[in-house]
Protein backbone atom coordinates (compact mmCIF):
# COMPACT_ATOMS: atom_id res chain seq x y z
CA UNK A 1 0.00 0.00 0.00
CA UNK A 2 1.30 3.07 -0.99
CA UNK A 3 2.94 5.51 1.71
CA UNK A 4 0.34 8.38 2.74
CA UNK A 5 2.74 11.74 2.15
CA UNK A 6 2.42 13.96 5.23
CA UNK A 7 3.82 17.76 4.68
CA UNK A 8 4.04 19.34 8.83
CA UNK A 9 4.65 22.62 7.99
CA UNK A 10 5.48 25.10 11.71
CA UNK A 11 7.74 28.31 12.36
CA UNK A 12 11.25 27.19 12.29
CA UNK A 13 12.10 29.52 15.87
CA UNK A 14 12.24 26.19 17.95
CA UNK A 15 11.35 27.72 21.21
CA UNK A 16 7.46 27.15 20.92
CA UNK A 17 6.24 23.83 21.49
CA UNK A 18 4.72 23.74 17.92
CA UNK A 19 8.17 22.92 16.28
CA UNK A 20 8.44 20.41 19.20
CA UNK A 21 5.81 18.50 18.39
CA UNK A 22 5.98 19.22 14.54
CA UNK A 23 9.18 17.28 14.75
CA UNK A 24 8.31 14.79 17.26
CA UNK A 25 5.71 13.63 14.66
CA UNK A 26 8.02 13.46 11.55
CA UNK A 27 10.94 11.71 13.91
CA UNK A 28 7.88 9.46 14.56
CA UNK A 29 6.44 8.52 11.22
CA UNK A 30 9.90 8.07 10.00
CA UNK A 31 9.89 4.71 11.75
CA UNK A 32 6.25 3.81 10.06
CA UNK A 33 5.77 1.97 6.91
CA UNK A 34 2.23 3.76 6.55
CA UNK A 35 3.40 7.49 6.69
CA UNK A 36 6.25 9.42 4.69
CA UNK A 37 7.06 12.74 6.39
CA UNK A 38 8.50 16.05 5.19
CA UNK A 39 9.01 18.91 8.08
CA UNK A 40 9.24 22.37 6.07
CA UNK A 41 9.78 25.40 8.50
CA UNK A 42 9.31 28.75 8.29
CA UNK A 43 12.96 30.54 8.82
CA UNK A 44 13.15 33.28 11.01
CA UNK A 45 15.93 35.68 11.73
CA UNK A 46 16.93 33.82 14.71
CA UNK A 47 16.64 30.04 13.44
CA UNK A 48 19.96 28.43 14.52
CA UNK A 49 21.94 27.58 11.82
CA UNK A 50 23.52 24.61 13.95
CA UNK A 51 20.27 23.05 14.80
CA UNK A 52 19.55 22.60 11.43
CA UNK A 53 22.34 21.25 10.95
CA UNK A 54 22.01 18.39 13.39
CA UNK A 55 18.35 17.59 11.91
CA UNK A 56 19.67 17.42 8.68
CA UNK A 57 22.36 15.00 10.24
CA UNK A 58 20.16 12.85 12.22
CA UNK A 59 18.39 12.42 8.78
CA UNK A 60 15.55 14.59 9.08
CA UNK A 61 13.68 15.01 5.90
CA UNK A 62 13.50 19.29 5.74
CA UNK A 63 12.73 21.66 3.76
CA UNK A 64 12.99 25.69 4.54
CA UNK A 65 10.94 28.78 3.25
CA UNK A 66 11.33 32.23 3.73
CA UNK A 67 9.34 33.75 6.80
CA UNK A 68 10.47 37.42 6.42
CA UNK A 69 6.90 37.86 5.22
CA UNK A 70 4.34 35.73 4.36
CA UNK A 71 4.36 36.94 0.51
CA UNK A 72 7.39 35.30 0.68
CA UNK A 73 6.84 32.27 2.72
CA UNK A 74 3.17 30.86 0.42
CA UNK A 75 5.01 30.83 -2.80
CA UNK A 76 7.84 29.19 -1.30
CA UNK A 77 5.99 26.48 0.24
CA UNK A 78 3.27 26.58 -2.97
CA UNK A 79 6.33 25.46 -4.93
CA UNK A 80 7.83 22.54 -2.02
CA UNK A 81 4.08 21.18 -2.10
CA UNK A 82 4.14 20.53 -6.18
CA UNK A 83 7.57 19.29 -5.65
CA UNK A 84 6.50 17.05 -2.42
CA UNK A 85 2.89 16.22 -3.68
CA UNK A 86 1.74 15.37 -0.18
CA UNK A 87 -1.86 13.71 1.01
CA UNK A 88 -1.98 15.73 3.73
CA UNK A 89 -0.77 19.32 4.81
CA UNK A 90 -0.71 20.02 8.62
CA UNK A 91 -0.04 23.20 9.43
CA UNK A 92 0.79 24.35 12.82
CA UNK A 93 0.45 27.05 15.09
CA UNK A 94 -0.54 30.74 14.61
CA UNK A 95 0.50 32.29 12.60
CA UNK A 96 1.76 29.21 10.49
CA UNK A 97 -1.49 27.97 10.09
CA UNK A 98 -2.72 30.90 7.95
CA UNK A 99 0.15 30.85 4.94
CA UNK A 100 0.18 27.05 5.78
CA UNK A 101 -3.25 26.53 4.57
CA UNK A 102 -3.50 29.14 1.83
CA UNK A 103 -0.73 27.63 0.48
CA UNK A 104 -1.98 24.18 0.13
CA UNK A 105 -5.67 25.48 -1.20
CA UNK A 106 -3.33 26.53 -4.26
CA UNK A 107 -1.23 23.67 -4.70
CA UNK A 108 -4.63 21.73 -4.52
CA UNK A 109 -3.19 19.40 -1.64
CA UNK A 110 -6.27 16.85 -1.30
CA UNK A 111 -6.34 17.36 2.48
CA UNK A 112 -5.31 19.99 5.02
CA UNK A 113 -5.53 20.02 9.06
CA UNK A 114 -5.13 23.10 10.86
CA UNK A 115 -3.29 22.67 14.50
CA UNK A 116 -3.47 25.25 17.28
CA UNK A 117 -0.98 24.83 19.94
CA UNK A 118 -1.78 27.45 22.65
CA UNK A 119 -5.23 28.60 24.49
CA UNK A 120 -4.35 32.18 23.69
CA UNK A 121 -2.69 33.93 20.53
CA UNK A 122 -2.33 37.28 19.21
CA UNK A 123 -5.66 37.17 16.88
CA UNK A 124 -7.14 40.36 15.32
CA UNK A 125 -10.88 40.19 13.95
CA UNK A 126 -8.74 40.45 10.39
CA UNK A 127 -7.02 37.15 11.11
CA UNK A 128 -10.03 35.76 13.00
CA UNK A 129 -11.57 36.18 10.31
CA UNK A 130 -9.37 34.30 7.37
CA UNK A 131 -9.31 31.18 9.95
CA UNK A 132 -13.15 30.81 10.27
CA UNK A 133 -12.57 31.25 6.32
CA UNK A 134 -10.27 28.63 6.02
CA UNK A 135 -12.06 26.22 8.31
CA UNK A 136 -14.56 25.68 5.83
CA UNK A 137 -11.73 24.74 3.86
CA UNK A 138 -10.39 22.77 6.33
CA UNK A 139 -10.64 19.02 6.39
CA UNK A 140 -9.65 18.93 10.35
CA UNK A 141 -8.80 21.37 13.12
CA UNK A 142 -7.07 19.94 16.18
CA UNK A 143 -6.26 21.53 19.52
CA UNK A 144 -3.35 20.28 21.35
CA UNK A 145 -5.63 19.53 24.42
CA UNK A 146 -9.02 20.04 25.07
CA UNK A 147 -8.71 23.19 26.44
CA UNK A 148 -7.62 24.58 23.07
CA UNK A 149 -10.30 22.75 21.56
CA UNK A 150 -12.94 24.82 23.68
CA UNK A 151 -11.13 27.52 22.69
CA UNK A 152 -11.61 26.96 19.15
CA UNK A 153 -14.84 26.06 18.94
CA UNK A 154 -15.13 29.75 21.02
CA UNK A 155 -13.75 31.29 18.02
CA UNK A 156 -16.43 29.75 15.56
CA UNK A 157 -14.61 26.52 14.37
CA UNK A 158 -16.94 23.84 12.60
CA UNK A 159 -17.75 21.62 15.86
CA UNK A 160 -17.81 18.09 13.78
CA UNK A 161 -14.49 18.65 12.14
CA UNK A 162 -13.16 19.84 15.82
CA UNK A 163 -11.34 17.65 18.02
CA UNK A 164 -8.39 17.11 20.37
CA UNK A 165 -5.28 15.21 20.32
CA UNK A 166 -3.19 15.72 23.37
CA UNK A 167 0.30 16.34 23.03
CA UNK A 168 3.29 14.11 24.15
CA UNK A 169 6.92 13.72 24.18
CA UNK A 170 10.07 11.80 24.00
CA UNK A 171 10.12 9.64 27.03
CA UNK A 172 13.67 8.03 25.68
CA UNK A 173 15.53 10.57 27.38
CA UNK A 174 14.19 10.18 30.64
CA UNK A 175 14.57 6.39 30.87
CA UNK A 176 16.98 6.96 33.99
CA UNK A 177 15.17 8.71 36.10
CA UNK A 178 14.20 6.02 38.38
CA UNK A 179 17.79 5.40 39.10
CA UNK A 180 17.69 8.89 40.63
CA UNK A 181 15.77 7.68 44.11
CA UNK A 182 13.93 11.41 45.27
CA UNK A 183 15.61 11.49 48.32
CA UNK A 184 18.84 11.70 47.10
CA UNK A 185 18.28 14.52 44.38
CA UNK A 186 19.20 18.38 45.22
CA UNK A 187 16.27 19.92 46.99
CA UNK A 188 15.92 22.57 44.55
CA UNK A 189 13.70 23.70 41.92
CA UNK A 190 13.66 24.07 37.72
CA UNK A 191 11.67 25.83 35.37
CA UNK A 192 12.16 24.88 32.02
CA UNK A 193 10.65 27.85 29.39
CA UNK A 194 11.55 30.34 27.06
CA UNK A 195 11.38 33.94 28.43
CA UNK A 196 8.55 35.42 27.18
CA UNK A 197 4.95 37.42 27.95
CA UNK A 198 3.35 34.12 28.24
CA UNK A 199 5.35 32.79 30.61
CA UNK A 200 5.62 33.81 34.75
CA UNK A 201 8.67 33.58 35.61
CA UNK A 202 8.02 36.46 38.02
CA UNK A 203 5.79 35.28 40.13
CA UNK A 204 8.20 31.76 40.54
CA UNK A 205 11.12 34.35 41.68
CA UNK A 206 8.64 36.56 44.19
CA UNK A 207 7.64 33.14 45.36
CA UNK A 208 11.70 31.94 46.41
CA UNK A 209 11.65 35.13 48.20
CA UNK A 210 8.94 34.42 50.04
CA UNK A 211 10.42 30.88 50.83
CA UNK A 212 13.81 32.78 52.00
CA UNK A 213 11.65 34.53 54.63
CA UNK A 214 10.68 30.95 56.09
CA UNK A 215 13.95 30.24 56.25
CA UNK A 216 14.21 27.91 53.11
CA UNK A 217 17.08 28.92 51.18
CA UNK A 218 16.04 27.20 48.00
CA UNK A 219 18.18 27.02 44.52
CA UNK A 220 16.37 27.56 41.46
CA UNK A 221 17.24 26.77 37.35
CA UNK A 222 15.82 28.52 34.80
CA UNK A 223 17.29 27.41 31.41
CA UNK A 224 15.52 28.41 28.31
CA UNK A 225 16.20 31.06 25.63
CA UNK A 226 13.75 34.03 24.43
CA UNK A 227 14.39 37.74 23.92
CA UNK A 228 16.91 39.56 26.57
CA UNK A 229 13.77 42.06 26.80
CA UNK A 230 11.97 39.81 28.74
CA UNK A 231 15.00 37.57 30.59
CA UNK A 232 17.01 41.35 31.84
CA UNK A 233 14.19 42.45 33.97
CA UNK A 234 13.83 39.04 35.55
CA UNK A 235 18.13 39.06 36.39
CA UNK A 236 17.23 42.59 37.90
CA UNK A 237 14.11 41.56 40.04
CA UNK A 238 15.90 38.15 41.42
CA UNK A 239 18.59 41.16 42.91
CA UNK A 240 16.10 43.49 43.94
CA UNK A 241 14.08 40.38 46.10
CA UNK A 242 17.83 39.29 47.41
CA UNK A 243 18.17 36.11 45.97
CA UNK A 244 20.15 36.57 43.02
CA UNK A 245 22.88 33.81 44.44
CA UNK A 246 20.15 31.61 44.74
CA UNK A 247 18.85 31.47 40.91
CA UNK A 248 20.77 30.69 38.09
CA UNK A 249 19.89 31.79 34.36
CA UNK A 250 22.34 29.39 32.16
CA UNK A 251 20.13 29.73 28.96
CA UNK A 252 19.11 27.49 26.65
CA UNK A 253 21.47 24.31 27.34
CA UNK A 254 20.87 20.66 26.10
CA UNK A 255 20.95 18.75 29.17
CA UNK A 256 17.45 19.32 30.01
CA UNK A 257 16.72 16.02 31.35
CA UNK A 258 19.83 15.68 33.52
CA UNK A 259 18.87 18.76 35.17
CA UNK A 260 15.42 17.88 35.87
CA UNK A 261 16.31 14.62 36.82
CA UNK A 262 18.71 15.65 39.88
CA UNK A 263 16.04 18.03 40.77
CA UNK A 264 13.34 17.17 43.37
CA UNK A 265 10.83 19.96 42.08
CA UNK A 266 9.95 21.12 38.61
CA UNK A 267 7.38 24.21 38.22
CA UNK A 268 5.28 25.98 35.35
CA UNK A 269 4.54 29.25 36.17
CA UNK A 270 2.50 30.34 33.29
CA UNK A 271 -0.31 32.73 32.34
CA UNK A 272 -1.49 30.20 29.67
CA UNK A 273 -0.67 26.70 28.10
CA UNK A 274 -2.03 24.53 25.06
CA UNK A 275 -0.11 21.02 26.41
CA UNK A 276 2.70 22.55 28.38
CA UNK A 277 5.36 20.21 27.22
CA UNK A 278 7.98 21.39 29.50
CA UNK A 279 5.59 20.27 32.59
CA UNK A 280 5.44 17.00 30.70
CA UNK A 281 9.03 16.45 31.09
CA UNK A 282 9.01 17.51 34.32
CA UNK A 283 7.12 14.66 35.45
CA UNK A 284 8.70 11.84 33.14
CA UNK A 285 11.47 12.98 34.70
CA UNK A 286 10.19 11.98 38.50
CA UNK A 287 10.13 15.42 39.59
CA UNK A 288 7.39 16.77 41.98
CA UNK A 289 5.48 19.20 40.17
CA UNK A 290 3.69 22.28 40.25
CA UNK A 291 1.54 24.34 37.59
CA UNK A 292 -0.13 27.08 37.38
CA UNK A 293 -3.81 26.26 37.14
CA UNK A 294 -4.84 27.47 33.31
CA UNK A 295 -6.25 25.66 30.55
CA UNK A 296 -3.72 22.54 29.56
CA UNK A 297 -2.09 22.80 32.68
CA UNK A 298 -5.51 21.62 34.89
CA UNK A 299 -5.79 18.59 32.07
CA UNK A 300 -2.60 17.04 32.98
CA UNK A 301 -2.25 17.40 36.58
CA UNK A 302 -4.42 16.21 39.45
CA UNK A 303 -4.26 18.36 42.56
CA UNK A 304 -2.99 16.50 44.92
CA UNK A 305 -2.38 13.43 43.29
CA UNK A 306 0.31 13.61 40.92
CA UNK A 307 0.78 17.59 41.15
CA UNK A 308 0.14 20.33 42.80
CA UNK A 309 -1.85 23.36 40.87
CA UNK A 310 -2.09 27.09 42.60
CA UNK A 311 -3.63 30.21 41.10
CA UNK A 312 -2.19 31.98 37.96
CA UNK A 313 -0.05 34.70 39.48
CA UNK A 314 0.05 34.30 43.07
CA UNK A 315 3.07 34.32 44.41
CA UNK A 316 1.75 33.76 48.22
CA UNK A 317 0.36 30.44 47.07
CA UNK A 318 3.07 29.23 44.85
CA UNK A 319 5.11 29.74 47.79
CA UNK A 320 3.52 27.38 50.16
CA UNK A 321 3.45 25.14 47.61
CA UNK A 322 6.24 24.78 47.67
CA UNK A 323 6.93 24.89 51.36
CA UNK A 324 4.74 22.00 51.58
CA UNK A 325 7.04 19.57 48.94
CA UNK A 326 10.35 20.61 50.26
CA UNK A 327 8.90 20.31 53.86
CA UNK A 328 7.62 16.98 53.39
CA UNK A 329 9.98 15.10 51.04
CA UNK A 330 8.09 11.21 51.82
CA UNK A 331 4.47 13.26 50.00
CA UNK A 332 6.43 14.69 47.47
CA UNK A 333 7.96 11.94 46.28
CA UNK A 334 4.23 10.16 46.35
CA UNK A 335 3.02 13.00 43.67
CA UNK A 336 6.66 12.44 41.82
CA UNK A 337 6.09 8.48 41.58
CA UNK A 338 2.72 8.95 40.27
CA UNK A 339 3.72 11.45 37.97
CA UNK A 340 5.88 10.30 36.52
CA UNK A 341 3.43 7.03 35.83
CA UNK A 342 1.08 9.05 34.52
CA UNK A 343 3.58 10.65 32.10
CA UNK A 344 4.27 7.47 30.75
CA UNK A 345 0.91 5.78 30.12
CA UNK A 346 -0.45 9.01 29.18
CA UNK A 347 1.87 11.39 27.45
CA UNK A 348 4.36 9.97 25.05
CA UNK A 349 4.94 10.51 22.22
CA UNK A 350 3.97 7.31 20.84
CA UNK A 351 0.57 7.67 21.94
CA UNK A 352 0.33 11.23 20.45
CA UNK A 353 1.77 9.82 17.17
CA UNK A 354 -0.85 7.41 16.94
CA UNK A 355 -3.64 9.88 17.30
CA UNK A 356 -2.24 11.30 14.39
CA UNK A 357 -1.53 8.86 12.65
CA UNK A 358 -5.17 7.17 12.39
CA UNK A 359 -6.57 10.30 11.36
CA UNK A 360 -3.74 11.36 8.49
CA UNK A 361 -4.83 7.54 7.50
CA UNK A 362 -8.62 8.28 7.28
CA UNK A 363 -8.14 11.20 5.81
CA UNK A 364 -6.47 9.22 2.93
CA UNK A 365 -8.99 6.68 2.82
CA UNK A 366 -6.07 4.33 4.39
CA UNK A 367 -8.23 3.33 7.82
CA UNK A 368 -6.14 0.93 9.55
Amino acid sequence: MKRVRVLHFVTGGFSGGATQVALQLVNAARASDRIEPLLVLRRKRHTPSARLDALRHDGVPLRLVPGWSHLATIPALVRVCREFKPDVLVAHGYSEHLWGRYAGLIAKVPHLIHVEHNTRERYTRWRIAQTRWLARRTDRIVGCSEGVRQVLLAMGMPPERTLAISNGINLAPFTAADAQPFARRIPGVVMVARFSKQKDHATLLRAIALLKQRGLHVPLQLPGGGKALHRAPLETLAAQLGIAEQVKFPGVVGDVPQRLMSHQVCVLSTHYEGMPLALLEGMAAGCAVIGSAVPGVREVLHDGDDGLLVAEGDPQALASALERLLRNPDAAARMAANARQAALTKHSRELMNQGYEALFLALAGQER
